[in-house]
């Protein structure tokens, strides 16, 4: 339900302007009430709706690395919390921030930009942003407030519902998979359901329009497997479009090629508590809302539905991984043999028991944060359905749902995880030791806040039945986000890693981490290999790539399993070298034997033209800047290697007449190195030069060219303004790193200045 303020306007409430009916056309009938249909609707009718929250009164705390957000309702309050720089530049609202010194210089404008930056560091050390993009994950937190009958405050309300009338498409009014992509059902129906249930009328125009767009795509019944789930959860959906997931194969034996713990943790993670749920076919209590969504999201009469026959049907945009033969195959026998006819409830319910055990372990393991907001929500529901809406299961995971909300200027949104403080802040401190501004005085205070976070941050044991839940090794490790959220990748442990050295190692910073401590770091890491010398993200690769034959989600690519990623595996080489430079003598014969082999993976891994391919950002420009950067560290440079000249020449053959670089994210989703609409953007730019240098590009020109590019995008204040989005996942979605504009730019500036001391470039 959601809770209103008394006032409202009728435009922000959704109120048609006009008629709008003429191509999103719903008929309304009178349906039959049940019995409880009085009361339940008393508690979940729409709501009004305010135009806007007054951003003045938002604020964003920060519990030790914990983000979440606050409306300041009452006069005495706000007083008692002022707005700090942060806040307001999250909002985009005026920092009143002054106007510095023109740099003239590089390094003049490192100072300026870290001058800005200094101010956005939170009390605990780390820097806060947004990380959103993708379009999918709202909806699954927004639904599970719904279905357990969690509050939605007016302010949240509103704000969710300037945020997707904000990001709907400029053309058609759908929403896509991410924000830059174009419409689809899985973006469409979803957020449309999202914004029926904060409250908006579906005669709004915006609605009008998005369930046009919905329709011309065929409508709800052509959403991918993820939407028919939520859909399902509602009621909007019947169970029976929605593809298998069934509890027992969780129940395989470990050394069985399928076998879960072979997946991708992401998969895994959103596939337990999914089987879970269609398990039960558990369905929310009917309401007015949930009827109208059955009016509005079809083409087809519902009651006329033949959902079990729409199982396989999908979008042709929606259809980026379409599903194999054999899938279909295994679908086919699940439902008309397996379900029907084989299955005891013996083993039904010893899946549905081990299944239940295993959200728990996430959950203990998390603290209920979870492992990003998509399984999280549906943890949310299986405990609910489990536990009942009292239980403390349920109350908590609601409170760590707020960990992963957001809001910007243009409203409420879900981040793609609980933050990214410890990625950032690993980045800010390389960035000053680029520049050489470790040693000043003037930034010392900032950059020992920062390690004193790393140090907070640190993973200090491992998984409680880390075998038992099939958990990799963390000891030592840094999560992407925050301790709490406990999921160490292997280039987050290597960059947290590198910055606490070059600090500690730095006259004068606290020894905060004492020499064991580093080695449980470095014992961590050289668990991330995998046999092809290369290394993953979360866990090293359990499966075949065979396993894609099973690919159920459709929007994403190359999600079953971990991969060779090259931006993770050159992150652990030049970590690797680094520890090796202060701490020569500690496994000496497996450090060099990982770094040899990883080389070797990651020369492998260069395409002929000479670029690499970036898995967790955009695109060849990020991967090539990490590859040279690895080369770098064993020494091999544009003068005496093959490998990172012609990683130079890509970077350099891409470069802009304005100096610049721009890459799209269609390059991750074709393969094909493709600019960017919008023109050069600061982030490629910055990646592209850090990459050159790294390698000793022996012609400065093209250097000072962008590198006056980033200096003359720099604001009076400091600060750079937001591009285009830089950060991608499984191919498909991307995926906002707001940050990078800050710390990337700063470092390409620092290490120019630090190269090249005499150039002023401007």
């Amino acid at each position: 339900m959601v809770t209103t303020r008394s006032s409202s306007s009728a435009r922000a409430n959704g109120t048609p302007q006009s008629n709008g009916k003429s191509n999103g056309a719903i008929s309304r009938k009178q349906p039959k009430k049940r019995v409880s249909d009085d009361k339940l609707d008393a508690i979940t009718k729409r709501p009004r709706l305010e135009e806007k929250t007054d951003l003045t009164r938002w604020r964003m705390l920060d519990e030790k690395g914990r983000h979440t957000w606050h409306y300041l309702e009452d006069d005495e309050a706000l007083q008692k919390w002022p707005q700090s720089f942060a806040d307001k530049w999250y909002l985009g609202l005026d920092t009143g921030l002054p106007t510095l010194p023109k740099p003239t210089k590089p390094l003049d404008s490192v100072v300026n930009g870290l001058t800005f930056f200094e101010k956005l560091q939170l009390p605990s050390g780390q820097w806060g942003c947004e990380y959103g993009g993708p379009m999918f994950l709202l909806p699954g937190v927004v639904i599970t407030w719904y279905v357990t009958k969690t509050p939605i405050p007016w302010y949240v309300a509103t704000e969710i519902k300037n945020y997707l009338f904000a990001r709907a498409h400029p053309e058609d009014g759908g929403w896509g998979l991410h924000i830059e992509g174009e419409s689809t059902v899985f973006g469409t129906s979803l957020n449309y359901t999202v914004l029926r249930i904060v409250g908006v009328d579906p005669e709004h125009p915006v609605m009008v329009k998005a369930r046009t767009t919905l329709h011309k795509l065929g409508g709800a019944t052509f959403a991918p497997h993820w939407a028919k789930f939520w859909l399902s959860i509602l009621g909007v959906c019947k169970w029976d479009i929605v593809n298998p997931v069934p509890p027992e194969i969780w129940l395989l034996p470990d050394w069985v090629p399928i076998a879960p713990w072979r997946w991708w943790i992401h998969m895994r993670q959103v596939f337990l508590p999914m089987s879970y749920i269609y398990e039960k076919k558990w369905t929310c209590e009917e309401t007015d809302v949930i009827r109208g969504l059955r009016e509005e999201l079809f083409v087809e009469q519902w009651e006329k539905i033949n959902w079990l026959g729409n199982r396989n049907s999908i979008c042709p945009v929606d259809n980026y991984h379409p599903k194999s033969w054999l899938l279909n195959t295994v679908n086919w026998v699940l439902v008309n043999i397996w379900n029907p006819y084989l299955r005891t409830k013996g083993l039904a319910q010893r899946a549905e028991n081990w299944v239940s055990k295993l959200v728990d372990m996430e959950d203990e393991n998390t603290d209920y944060a979870d492992l990003a907001p998509v399984n999280a929500a549906m943890n949310t529901v299986v405990c609910y359905i489990r536990d009942g809406p009292g239980a403390y299961s349920v109350r908590r995971h609601i409170e760590r749902l707020e960990d992963a909300m957001w809001v910007n200027h243009e409203g409420m949104f879900c981040n793609g995880t609980n933050g990214v403080q410890c990625w950032d802040t690993s980045f800010l401190i390389q960035a000053a030791t680029d520049a050489g501004l470790e040693q000043d005085p003037r930034w010392r205070p900032m950059l020992t806040k920062a390690l004193k976070f790393l140090d907070e941050q640190q993973i200090r044991e491992n998984c409680k039945d880390q075998q038992v839940c099939y958990r990799q090794q963390r000891k030592g490790a840094w999560a992407f986000s925050t301790r709490d959220q406990g999921y160490a990748v292997c280039d987050c442990v290597s960059e947290a890693l590198k910055s606490v050295i070059l600090l500690q190692k730095t006259p004068g910073y606290p020894q905060l981490l004492e020499d064991q401590r580093i080695f449980d770091a470095i014992d961590t890491l050289l668990t991330y290999q995998n046999k092809s010398g290369a290394c993953s993200s979360y866990e090293p690769t359990r499966g075949s790539e065979l396993l894609e034959m099973l690919n159920a989600a459709e929007v994403f690519g190359k999600i079953m399993v971990e991969y060779d990623y090259v931006e993770c595996t050159t992150a652990v080489v030049t970590a690797l070298m680094l520890f090796q430079k202060h701490w020569p003598d500690y496994r000496t014969q497996e450090i060099k034997s990982f770094i040899g082999r990883s080389v070797k993976a990651v020369k492998r891994l260069q395409r002929p033209d000479g670029s690499w391919y970036g898995n967790w950002a955009i695109c060849f420009t990020y991967a090539t800047m990490f590859a040279l950067e690895s080369l770098k560290s064993i020494g091999e440079t544009y003068s005496n290697s093959s490998h990172a000249k012609r990683g130079c020449d890509f970077l350099i053959s891409k470069q802009r007449e304005d100096g610049g670089w721009s890459e799209s994210y269609r390059s991750c989703e074709k393969m094909v190195y493709t600019e960017h609409q919008t023109g050069s953007q600061v982030v490629m730019t910055a990646w592209a030069l850090i990459g050159l240098m790294k390698a000793d590009y022996p012609d400065i020109e093209p250097l000072k060219r962008g590198i006056k590019l980033i200096m003359d995008r720099q604001q009076p204040n400091g600060e750079w303004k937001q591009e285009a989005i830089e950060g991608v996942f499984n191919k498909s979605c991307m995926i906002s790193y707001p940050n990078y504009k800050f710390t990337f730019t700063m470092k390409a500036l620092g290490m120019f200045a630090q190269k090249y001391p005499n150039e002023t470039v401007v």
